[in-house]
């Protein structure tokens, strides 16, 4: 990408600066947008995509120590983790710009800048996305998961730690979340990842089909046996086997499938001879792991066999920015696809994503998604083009665990006060009941 093609977004409560780079900027580039709000960067964010944010560090000039800049980093990384952020300040400190640019800032420059310098940043920067990287698709040929909150971060972590090794994998989370896709990744990243990586949704086997289409079976076997076949188990040796639906099958499964996992052999129907197997298992459910231990629906030796570690996949509700990461990633795929847009949204558009509960978790934000591109009007998107499907059950949030750690309440209750101001320090400070260097403490404290 060349400067003259970019998107520049300045944010500072000092007219003039706003002033004097609309003017430096606005024939080097094709767009310049200012603005001396600060509580409107999400909006801003939400409608248009910016390649370069210029920030101001300090706002409304009542403390003078960045943290509001680095408040408003943190705000602008959770929302778009890839964009470039260069920060400006009128108070020079080296502890200050280390502190911005282990926060994810791109620069650091003091004001007042000069000019060239400003345009080499700018232009350094633009040029780093000449080749842009691109969130791979989550099909079933796997790839990338795509999400940056730190609910999926954790998973991320996880699953780094468990896929090189040959542990058995649980994967739980409820339906609509990608356990197939996490299934797929841990087999790509693990020493398996040249070996067959073999799926089958074991719920729906019947009694009758499940040894067979697990187990293989010899020619004459049965009725239509007409040639000898080879079971998921034979087809993934050297790979990864992934049994979804784990907790749907019967007692009498369960104790077939123990006794092949402890013995590590199978035997086909119609055979008389044992096949040692060498695979890697993962499995998954929708069920809890507390219905799982129930013991007359199943069987708690199987849960110890496939359940080396488990991995929980979180439902799209506790995702935080992630709907937006992944509503533009749906919106932009499904409008190659139907040969539209490309789409901007409305202000109201990621309000109405996010008061929605997505009881079908990312498989309902694509289907919602896709309707909205397919039905859309115009190449804005608004509140109105989204229709929630009436097939999933809502979701209220007075079923949810409650989180009783006094150290999460307080930074729970931070978090939604900041959001209620819309970001607003000195507003919140007040609802709070504390100052606002109090509530920048805090902020410290728990790295918001």
């Amino acid at each position: 990408m060349q400067l003259k093609n970019a998107n520049i977004l300045v944010i500072d409560d000092d007219p003039d600066v706003l002033t004097a780079l609309r003017i430096m900027l606005k024939s080097l580039v094709s767009n310049v947008v200012t603005e001396k709000n600060p509580n409107n960067i999400t909006a801003l964010l939400e409608q248009e995509k910016f390649d370069v944010i210029i920030l101001d560090m300090n706002f409304n000039g009542v403390v003078n120590t960045g943290n509001e800049g680095i408040f408003w980093l943190n705000k602008i990384k959770q929302i778009d983790k890839r964009v470039d952020v260069i920060l400006i300040t009128a108070y020079a400190d080296i502890d200050l710009a280390i502190r911005s640019l282990k926060k994810g800032a791109s620069d650091f420059l003091v004001k007042p800048w000069k000019n060239q310098k400003m345009i080499e940043a700018l232009k350094s920067l633009v040029e780093k996305k000449s080749v842009k990287p691109q969130l791979s698709r989550p099909t079933a040929a796997g790839n990338k998961i795509i999400g940056e909150s730190e609910e999926m971060q954790s998973v991320f972590e996880k699953l780094r730690k468990v896929a090189p090794t040959d542990a058995n994998i649980l994967i739980l989370g409820e339906n609509g979340t990608g356990k197939d896709l996490v299934a797929r990744a841990i087999h790509d990243q693990s020493l398996r990842k040249n070996k067959p990586f073999v799926k089958v949704d074991v719920g729906a086997l019947t009694e009758s089909l499940f040894e067979s289409e697990l187990f293989g079976y010899k020619k004459g076997a049965f009725t239509d046996a007409r040639e000898d076949r080879k079971g998921r188990f034979e087809a993934a040796n050297g790979g990864t086997l992934f049994l979804d639906e784990i907790g749907n099958i019967s007692l009498r499964q369960q104790a077939r499938l123990l006794t092949v996992l402890q013995n590590r052999m199978i035997t086909p129907l119609g055979s008389n001879e044992t096949i040692p197997i060498d695979i890697r298992l993962i499995c998954a459910t929708n069920l809890e792991l507390s219905d799982l231990a129930d013991e007359n629906t199943f069987r708690k030796d199987l849960i110890y066999r496939i359940n080396t570690v488990d991995l929980m996949v979180p439902p799209l509700r506790n995702r935080g920015t992630d709907i937006t990461l992944l509503s533009r990633y749906f919106t932009d795929m499904y409008a190659e696809k139907y040969f539209k847009g490309p789409f901007s949204f409305d202000k109201n558009f990621f309000s109405k994503l996010k008061s929605h509960s997505f009881p079908g978790n990312v498989r309902e934000l694509q289907y919602v998604l896709e309707r909205a591109v397919i039905m859309a009007d115009s190449d804005t998107l608004a509140a109105k083009d989204l229709v929630f499907s009436g097939l999933e059950k809502s979701i209220t949030t007075s079923n949810e665990i409650q989180e009783t750690n006094l150290e999460s309440v307080e930074k729970q209750t931070i978090l939604k006060v900041i959001d209620k101001n819309k970001g607003n320090i000195s507003k919140s400070a007040k609802e709070l009941g504390i100052t606002r260097a109090a509530l920048y403490r805090r902020l410290n404290k728990y790295d918001l």
